[in-house]
């Protein structure tokens, strides 16, 4: 199973999603690959947001390793599922889809909700963190027990 991320700038939600999920995989010992990606292109090739860094350090995950990539239409051909932190990122890579294939493959990450932006907030690091945690391990178990 092939796993990208994505939220706007690929620096605060989808690397925290890449990390989290990522350290879920490895503790499960699952043949997984996960990754993350942006839909804006002005943090190419940046670290993640130190608030970001610094909250997933706090729960013993480290994403400092981590490098802002913009999403690619060849990312279709990629992964095996595309999760989206929010409604704009839901569109902006679905208008990137060439066939009904690639869009199947394109899931709001929180199922029903979105991931808010913590960007602007520095108070919404930690319950972000929490919210990306738990669907991480959902789906995890769900992919387990299908």
């Amino acid at each position: 199973m092939k796993i990208l991320m994505v939220c706007l700038g690929n620096i605060c939600r989808s690397p925290l999603a890449h990390g989290i999920l990522k350290q879920k995989v490895k503790d499960k010992q699952l043949d997984w690959v996960v990754e993350s990606a942006g839909t804006g292109d002005w943090h190419i090739g940046e670290a993640p947001d130190r608030r970001a860094i610094a909250i997933a350090k706090k729960y013993g995950v480290d994403i400092s390793s981590q490098r802002a990539r913009y999403f690619q239409p060849a990312f279709f051909d990629e992964y095996d599922l595309i999760f989206v932190m929010d409604h704009q990122n839901f569109a902006d890579v679905c208008a990137q889809a060439v066939n009904q294939d690639n869009l199947h493959k394109v899931k709001l990450f929180l199922k029903d909700d979105v991931v808010p932006d913590p960007y602007f907030d520095d108070n919404l690091f930690d319950p972000v963190f929490q919210m990306i945690d738990q669907r991480c391990e959902e789906v995890v178990t769900e992919a387990i027990s299908s």
